[in-house]
């Protein structure tokens, strides 16, 4: 009589473009930038604790940081990789700072995992320079100042101590106002095709001119 082993753990998830990503192994080229933003759009920041008639979604976030990150950086790669700071949370979802805490350091290298094979597909290098992780981490944690004032309940000085200070950055209130799901998605595509555009020019324009050579 044959055994039955135990059945074994799926550690993939399945995409709405067909893709099966593993999440131990991921490969870039299960990565799609429809799938991250459809799961973008649709992940909430702060657990959905915010005010508004729609949820604050992580695409929405990570436009703002992208913006912040472009009023100091020219180059299309670095504010691609702005654009797509939170990509790993398409898979993952966005887990709360404390909730991060608990978890350790399985979790960060899960996440790690993801935004190596995220940068890679999109023709990023797997680890970004240092001043480029810094520059995209402040303008994360300026956008995470004004959303916890804006957007959940947050005291200026409460913010501030886990935050920081937003500093001399100045942002319209009404980027903070949240959006629907399709019309987020359907701007952090048309943001990532226009910067993906941008970063692909220079590497064409090269390879013309080699062919005129």
């Amino acid at each position: 009589m044959s055994r039955v082993g135990p059945k074994p753990k799926r550690v993939w998830q399945r995409m709405l473009s067909g893709r099966r990503l593993d999440l131990l192994d991921p490969s870039p080229l299960d990565v799609e930038i429809e799938d991250i933003a459809h799961g973008l759009a649709r992940v909430a920041r702060w657990n959905g604790q915010t005010r508004g008639d729609h949820a604050f979604s992580v695409a929405q976030h990570s436009l703002i940081v992208e913006a912040i990150v472009a009023r100091g950086e020219s180059d299309p790669r670095w504010r691609l990789a702005a654009l797509l700071h939170d990509g790993p949370e398409y898979v993952i979802g966005d887990m709360i700072s404390p909730f991060k805490s608990v978890m350790g350091g399985d979790y960060k290298l899960v996440e790690k995992r993801l935004q190596a094979a995220v940068h890679l597909r999109f023709g990023l290098p797997a680890r970004l320079p240092a001043p480029v992780e810094k520059a995209i981490k402040t303008a994360d944690r300026i956008s995470a100042y004004f959303e916890a004032t804006l957007l959940a309940g947050f005291e200026a000085h409460e913010a501030a101590a886990f935050f920081g200070k937003p500093g001399a950055a100045r942002l319209d209130a009404e980027d903070f106002t949240p959006v629907a799901t399709a019309a987020t998605e359907a701007a952090f595509l048309k943001r990532f095709a226009e910067l993906d555009g941008a970063v692909a020019a220079p590497t064409a324009a090269v390879g013309k001119a080699a062919r005129r050579g």
